[in-house]
């Protein structure tokens, strides 16, 4: 059976409100990982639950993110539940290797707040 690696960032990592939507779906962890050093974090204005949007940066830096494993069916009932101005890209991880994962769009930064420099969303959120 095809297989599908995700690398979530806030709200679905364990422990976070949203972790529930990748236990339903029997995701297996894969491990801790962090994105190569060319994203940026942002606190969303206006989200409920709190979460992050990642967005490729020519000046960012390493971000934490937990990577799971789900198979096709699984990945694309996730998907389909993902709201916009976030969306599920590419993500280019520090070994170079790339997994699925949340990404972006540029509007989601409108209001938001930088949180780069916590190196991830679990330290921001611990840093509140």
């Amino acid at each position: 059976m095809e297989r599908v690696k995700l690398a979530v960032v806030g709200a679905h990592l364990k422990g976070m409100p949203l972790h529930y939507q990748l236990e339903s779906r029997d995701a297996q962890f894969v491990g801790a990982r962090a994105t190569a050093a060319s994203y940026r974090l942002y606190a969303m204005a206006g989200s409920e639950p709190a979460k992050p949007a990642l967005v490729h940066s020519d000046d960012g830096s390493a971000i934490a993110v937990e990577v799971y494993e789900l198979d096709m069916a699984a990945f694309g009932s996730f998907v389909a539940e993902v709201p916009p101005p976030l969306a599920i890209g590419t993500v280019t991880l520090s070994d170079g290797t790339s997994v699925k994962g949340f990404v972006a769009e540029p509007r989601a930064t409108k209001g938001a707040r930088d949180v780069t420099e916590f190196g991830g969303w679990r330290a921001f959120i611990e840093s509140l």
